[in-house]
Order: structure tokens, then sequence, then C-alpha cells
């Protein structure tokens, strides 16, 4: 596409496939092979897998999320010279993990702005 061309959907077909005659074949053999694949594993989830995932998720990981909540909080309510306590149900609702002090804080990773907002 020349700097003066009108910017159109058939402009930049036509550039792309002009300078990348194969990706579009190519992207499509490559994902086509991960999804050949992935119908094969789900072929190997039974129920079994699916409660052992379960158990996991809610009992380890949220045990653990739980208590690394805790232990950030009463970190931080340790550096202000306050207390600190976890969220109520009706305030985690609203995404409050816990306060220290008055001030409400919601605990997360890294990772959470990424996955979007997670129903909880």
């Amino acid at each position: 596409m020349n700097s003066g061309e009108e910017i159109t959907i058939e402009n930049w077909k036509e550039w792309y496939t002009e300078r990348y005659p194969d990706a579009m074949e190519k992207a499509t053999d490559k994902i086509y092979a991960q999804v050949e694949k992935l119908k094969k594993a789900i072929l190997l989830i039974d129920k079994e897998m699916v409660r052992n995932w379960v158990e996991d998720l809610t009992i380890n990981k949220t045990f653990n999320g739980l208590y690394v909540q805790k232990a950030i909080l009463a970190s931080l309510a340790e550096r202000k010279g306050t207390t600190y306590r976890l969220a109520e149900p009706d305030e985690e609702a609203r995404g409050i993990d816990g306060f220290v002090g008055n001030t409400p804080y919601s605990v997360k990773p890294d990772t959470y702005k990424a996955m979007g907002r997670l129903s909880e």
C-alpha cells in the first residue's frame, strides 16, 4: 500500500497476499494440526479427571490464594502500623479481598489483568 493510497480491506488483502502468498495456508495448516491434537486430548478427559481438577481448584488453589492474600494484608498492616482483616462475603462480591486499617484492598496476581475479570 502506498502512503497516498486509500486504506481499504481490499487494498490490505492485496498488499498482504502479494508479500506473503503462502501465509494463510501455512497458518491454517499449523492451527489445524493443533486442533487435531486438541480433539485427541479431549477424548482422554473423563469425569474423574474433571473431579480431580475441580478439587484442586476449589481446595488447593483457593486455600493457597487465601493464604497469600492474608500474608500480604498482614505484611502491609505491619508496615503501616495498623490492623488488617479479610473481607466479608458482601465485600468480596465487590472485589475487595481485605482491609488494612479502613482501606480496602484487592490482592491479585500479575496475570489477573490479562485474564479479564472472573466471576468470584
